[in-house]
């Protein structure tokens, strides 16, 4: 019999963690803020214990986050210091570009700026508070609360189905009335040209 591996938790400063994304959805960050702002301090302190932060051990025992961004921006903005994280994997032996290649080699890095065009790895922010925003992303994360597609373990599907909507939804009406983009969206994530995404769970005749 195999015993289950329990997870490395090592509480860790917020502002030191290191994104391997180069975006948000503002929105989305917003929507966790006020998540945060409504709990009691017990509260949160409970929510953090049950959603430690996935990280990979880097250079310099850096801690780079290889998921819950949004979660962890929020964290920063309302002044929480530390958080929980649990460490996947520990390539701190490596040199910077050799660490970075690995990375972007097994789906922990999405080095893709707001305009969904991929930038070098000197791109990547080196702290939360460098995250930039990208509408699409929060647009494709409100298109899954309301069941345009499923939660996948699919990297980064979110920012798959936000690259969709970018090349159907002008920027400038994501802008003026989120709601009326979010309705076009529902439409354009049930069609068949969508059904290549993670999660995708729209008609079929089958």
């Amino acid at each position: 019999m195999i015993a289950s591996r329990e997870p490395i938790l090592t509480p860790v400063a917020v502002k030191e963690l290191r994104p391997t994304q180069i975006t948000v959805g503002m929105r989305e960050v917003e929507l966790k803020r006020r998540m945060i702002r409504a709990q009691s301090d017990k509260e949160t302190g409970t929510f953090l214990g049950r959603h430690m932060v996935p990280v990979v051990l880097g250079p310099k025992k850096r801690n780079y986050v290889v998921d819950h961004h949004h979660m962890a921006r929020a964290l920063l903005e309302e002044g929480i210091k530390d958080v929980l994280v649990t460490v996947t994997s520990d390539l701190s032996k490596l040199d910077k570009d050799a660490f970075l290649i690995v990375l972007d080699n097994r789906g922990w890095m999405h080095p893709f700026d707001e305009n969904g065009k991929r930038r070098d790895y000197g791109a990547l922010p080196k702290s939360m508070a460098d995250l930039v925003d990208d509408p699409y992303r929060s647009l494709a994360g409100e298109l899954r609360r309301q069941g345009g597609f499923a939660k996948d373990t699919t990297p980064f599907s979110e920012f798959l189905w936000a690259d969709f909507l970018r090349r159907r939804i002008d920027r400038s009406a994501v802008a003026k009335n989120f709601d009326k983009a979010m309705k076009q969206a529902l439409v354009f994530a049930k069609d068949k040209d969508a059904d290549y995404l993670p999660g995708w769970c729209g008609p079929t005749t089958d």
